[in-house]
């Protein structure tokens, strides 16, 4: 896509620094160079996911941004932290332990049929009147899906019936993302317990 290992590593350190100031009284955001890196400053949809000894722990972000992507991975970090209503929040003593990882997306597009699906690259977002769901494309991969398996777990997740895919063509976009997490960048963002 467009960011280098510096611009990566940048917003890792940004989502490692939200996430420590959480419990702070005043927390606040990093200056960061726009000059410098412009890509830190586009507004693209993203979304922080922690795990902690591999198992997630939260994950919550945006399909589209109204904030330099700098300044929604601060705030999507502390999200998934403290809002991600499938865990409670995440405690001072559990933030050090969290391993985060960032996707960024690229603009969805909808699709006309479902084998245009590609399991690896696509993530993929259920947008229907009565439901609305997302997975990203790492969760195909991590879970071994193939496109029935991923069309069912994006149904699961809004809430549907996990098979009204097979009843009539929903209205289902495609997106990438760009992927990466603290273990790649260990030199930029330091150890990790």
């Amino acid at each position: 896509m467009f960011l280098t290992k510096d611009e990566k590593g940048i917003l890792l350190l940004i989502a490692r620094q939200s996430l420590e100031s959480i419990y702070e009284e005043f927390p606040s955001m990093p200056e960061i160079d726009y000059k410098r890196h412009p890509s830190l400053s586009m507004y693209t949809g993203c979304f922080v996911t922690l795990t902690k000894s591999r198992q997630l722990r939260g994950c919550i972000g945006y399909v589209a941004a109204n904030t330099p992507l700098a300044e929604t991975i601060w705030e999507v970090a502390r999200l998934s932290a403290l809002e991600d209503p499938r865990f409670p929040p995440v405690s001072a003593e559990e933030i050090g332990r969290l391993l985060i990882e960032i996707s960024v997306l690229t603009p969805a597009v909808p699709i006309s049929n479902y084998n245009e699906i590609k399991i690896g690259t696509h993530g993929l977002i259920l947008d229907e009147p009565d439901a609305h769901g997302l997975l990203l494309p790492q969760v195909a991969t991590e879970n071994r899906f193939g496109v029935e398996d991923f069309l069912t777990a994006l149904c699961q997740k809004a809430g549907a019936d996990p098979y009204w895919w097979r009843t009539r063509f929903l209205n289902i976009k495609t997106f990438t993302a760009e992927i990466f997490h603290e273990e790649q960048h260990r030199d930029l963002t330091g150890e990790r317990k």
